[in-house]
């Protein structure tokens, strides 16, 4: 690959790193610029995981830099998304075409308006956390708490398969069903996420050819948006936060439906 698509590709990181963190959906910028230059689909799904990994690693340090982090929690959760995206990734390794697209916008939308007339929900914590201050306890009800690490199997399932989209899936699990304000299920979101991408990217890798040089262009550009999404999810907080995420499921739906 030429160098300038290496660029390409690392420029498209950036954003694509940023909308990860905030919402998700970032690697309909970056899976598809893949595709345009005659990378297969599994090679370019898994090829993709590279990035993920070195956004999410850096997001994690970057919440973490600013007192906000709960390992013990993200730990668990992730555990349980990362024996999903095993299985998941495994029948991503055998899909070439785009038959997912409608199910992928059929979820989105219900996501979206779990997220909006979800009135019952409240961001009681602020996002005000410096290094070094102490975080208030968040208690969990033994059932939201069971049924949030059930469901992560489903999402790291997604994960797994094709990854596009799962922090719509991420989202509301931690935020509606478990009941975690939205700055702190970014934090834990980011960590998930770079645990069970590690899973995906071994299976892929021992199934298909990774672009090994391609990913580590996408991780670079991935890693700086997601270094700017975590400070700016800390920063501006849930407000911010719900409107990227609703803007960014619209344009996803219009996009997987229309074009």
């Amino acid at each position: 690959m030429a160098l300038w698509q290496l660029a390409l590709l690392s420029l498209l990181g950036v954003g694509a790193g940023w909308l990860n963190v905030m919402a998700g959906g970032g690697s309909l910028l970056t899976v598809p610029m893949m595709l345009f230059f005659g990378i297969s689909g599994p090679v370019a799904n898994g090829t993709n995981r590279i990035s993920i990994i070195g956004q999410n690693i850096v997001a994690v340090w970057g919440f973490f830099s600013k007192g906000f982090s709960d390992f013990k929690l993200s730990a668990s959760l992730a555990f349980m998304a990362s024996i999903g995206a095993y299985f998941g990734a495994k029948v991503g390794v055998q899909v070439e075409g785009e038959w997912f697209d409608r199910l992928l916008a059929g979820i989105m939308m219900a996501i979206m308006a779990l997220m909006v007339f979800d009135r019952k929900q409240e961001d009681k914590v602020s996002a005000t956390n410096a290094n070094g201050s102490k975080q208030p306890e968040v208690a969990f009800k033994p059932k939201r708490l069971l049924l949030g690490h059930v469901l992560m199997v489903g999402a790291g399932f997604w994960g797994g398969f094709i990854q596009i989209g799962v922090g719509f899936l991420l989202m509301p699990i931690l935020y509606r069903v478990m009941g975690i304000d939205l700055v702190r299920t970014n934090m834990h979101k980011v960590f998930i996420a770079l645990i069970f991408s590690f899973v995906a990217l071994f299976v892929f890798a021992s199934s298909v050819q990774i672009a090994w040089q391609v990913g580590l262009a996408l991780a670079f550009g991935n890693a700086i948006g997601g270094y700017i999404g975590a400070r700016t999810a800390i920063a501006k907080g849930a407000p911010l936060i719900k409107k990227v995420f609703i803007i960014v499921i619209l344009m996803m739906v219009v996009k997987l439906l229309f074009f």
